[in-house]
């Protein structure tokens, strides 16, 4: 049993290849057509996804896209449907497109039928909720779990909360717009001079050189209340993007009067607007914890996933465990609108289909990968120099603890938003002008967002403030670094003494564990700087051609592809 899933709509496009119940192959089509945050239709994705599984669309049981436009036409505004012609026409528009993609006499489309040869193959329309709830559940090592998922908005709806259950999911309660906390947190986030839907982070760091309920968090309080049924309402007054087609920015004059004038974009940052993103996380982690405490006392379990955009905000995810009943929290590497055409795939298989087969996600190495040979025709066609080394990991952990900052672009490319050992740049933790370096020579980004560490699994609880036992494996989560530990490792320690950390098994990703394990036997520290391979405002890298453009381009030191390691001189 084939399915395509496929997640294209505003935000960020995507294909995946489920097989049986298992992801065999999935793809942001940013990394193919090189446009950030891409919404093209994922034609490329598509067919790197049929490419890694040496099928054609022919061997397609299904096809499951993560919307359900028959919701949406309903309250769809003009930004939405263009450039259909008329609002009827938005149901035909997937298999058109893919239509237009796979052109073939014999190939036509009726409806939610797409007609290849003489197989129909059925195209299943997930509503977006559903699709985030499923990638969040259906991806975890849960039998059964409370479920949340939370974002800007799907069709209608902005909050969901459900239950999973073997290979089913059952919704117990959703908030729909105009109530949206992600577009609550996107809204500030456009009003501090920064991108919606993009820069959510940014704030996210900002605020950590903010104070807990400071003056604008007094000021802000208001603007979210929160019911006895467990769910929230903002006061519209002070918002404006739920009416897209009239007005210019998101939010009204009234939240002006209440903050003070919005940041013009690129302007300085004043304390003013550090204090602002600061009361805008506090707001969002109470309203997020409280809605949790609602669900736990509905569901009764233990386990929780999350999903949805907001399940990007790692600063919350660190804090679940220790102010909510649940004790176990899992979040996939792709809670966001990446991860959804994952999500609308499992639930095909598992939920509609009702396949009982789960497998839980232990990494996330969906992506192409290329052989040695491969990197080394590359090489040979650009007229690079290079060495070959065997041991490449052992090369990487000596360059590393002479201050070199690294290219690391091995195996299948992770999918979802962050690095995490296959198309990294790697730096020394232990060099507090790491973070500088690395800043000024490669990613040119705010000078208040951290970079990660990447840490032995088993020496995490050394160095974090984590629950014993527990892995952090798709960077989702801020946890305190040990006060004694933080001078050791000062290039990975945020202003408020946390770090977005990533636990690297010897399991799962045995070629970047052995980086940090040479690393460690040089210096002592079981910890480096990861960060992802890209130029700021560029997708992660993909090919070995888009590794080497961006090495060229920047300031760093050298490159290993595969086993071979370019170095400039």
């Amino acid at each position: 049993m084939r399915i395509l899933g496929i997640s294209s709509d505003l935000w960020l496009s995507s294909a995946a290849l489920v097989q049986d119940g298992r992801v065999i192959a999935a793809s942001t089509e940013e990394r193919f057509d090189r446009k950030k945050m891409s919404t093209a239709f994922p034609v490329r994705a598509i067919e790197f996804c049929l490419q890694k599984a040496g099928i054609s669309m022919g061997d397609i049981d299904c096809v499951a896209m993560s919307w359900n436009p028959g919701i949406h036409l309903a309250s769809a505004s003009r930004r939405f449907l263009e450039p259909i012609r008329w609002r009827g026409e938005y149901l035909y528009s997937i298999p058109s497109f893919i239509l237009n993609r796979f052109p073939s006499p014999e190939v036509r489309c009726i409806e939610e039928k797409l007609y290849l040869k003489d197989k129909a193959i059925s195209i299943f329309f997930i509503d977006h909720h559903k699709a985030h709830a499923a990638n969040a559940f259906l991806l975890s090592p849960f039998k059964e779990a409370a479920i949340l998922s939370i974002d800007g908005r799907g069709e209608n709806e902005t909050c969901v909360s459900a239950k999973g259950s073997g290979n089913t999911i059952e919704t117990i309660q959703s908030i729909s717009m105009p109530h949206s906390l992600g577009l609550f947190y996107g809204t500030l986030t456009e009003y501090l001079g920064f991108k919606a839907d993009s820069d959510e982070w940014k704030v996210m760091a900002l605020a950590s050189y903010g104070k807990r309920s400071n003056p604008c968090y007094k000021k802000m309080k208001g603007i979210i209340k929160h019911d006895k049924s467990g769910g929230f309402e903002l006061d519209l007054s002070y918002f404006s993007y739920y009416l897209f087609d009239k007005q210019p920015r998101m939010f009204t004059p009234k939240l002006i009067g209440l903050l003070g004038p919005a940041r013009m974009k690129d302007a300085g940052i004043e304390d003013r607007h550090i204090q602002i993103a600061a009361a805008l996380q506090q707001l969002f982690e109470e309203t997020v914890i409280d809605l949790l405490q609602g669900l736990h006392k509905r569901t009764r379990c233990g386990n929780v996933v999350l999903g949805g955009g907001c399940a990007m905000n790692s600063v919350l995810n660190g804090k679940i465990h220790s102010l909510s009943p649940f004790r176990n929290v899992f979040i996939s590497s792709c809670p966001d609108d990446s991860g959804n055409s994952v999500g609308a795939a499992l639930y095909a298989y598992n939920c509609i289909l009702k396949r009982a087969n789960r497998y839980p996600c232990v990494d996330n190495f969906w992506g192409p990968d290329f052989s040695d040979n491969e990197i080394k025709d590359v090489l040979d066609k650009y007229k690079l120099k290079y060495s070959f080394h065997k041991d490449i990991p052992v090369t990487v952990a000596r360059l590393l603890s002479r201050g070199k900052l690294v290219g690391w672009f091995q195996g299948r490319m992770e999918f979802g938003q962050r690095a995490l050992g296959n198309r990294s740049i790697l730096a020394d933790p232990r060099n507090s002008r790491s973070k500088e370096l690395v800043n000024r020579a490669v990613k040119y980004r705010e000078s208040f967002r951290p970079f990660a560490p990447a840490v032995l699994e088993e020496d995490a609880h050394a160095y974090f403030d984590i629950p014993r036992g527990a892995a952090v494996p798709f960077m989702e989560k801020v946890y305190k670094v040990r006060e004694e530990k933080r001078k050791s490792i000062p290039a990975v320690v945020h202003v408020d003494g946390t770090g977005r950390l990533q636990t690297v098994s010897r399991k799962t990703n045995p070629l970047f564990y052995s980086v940090i394990s040479e690393f460690k036997s040089i210096t002592g520290i079981p910890v480096v700087l990861n960060t992802s391979f890209n130029l700021n405002g560029e997708p992660i890298v993909c090919s070995p051609t888009d590794a080497i453009r961006t090495f060229i381009s920047c300031g760093l030191d050298c490159l290993a592809m595969g086993r071979y390691l370019i170095e400039k001189e």
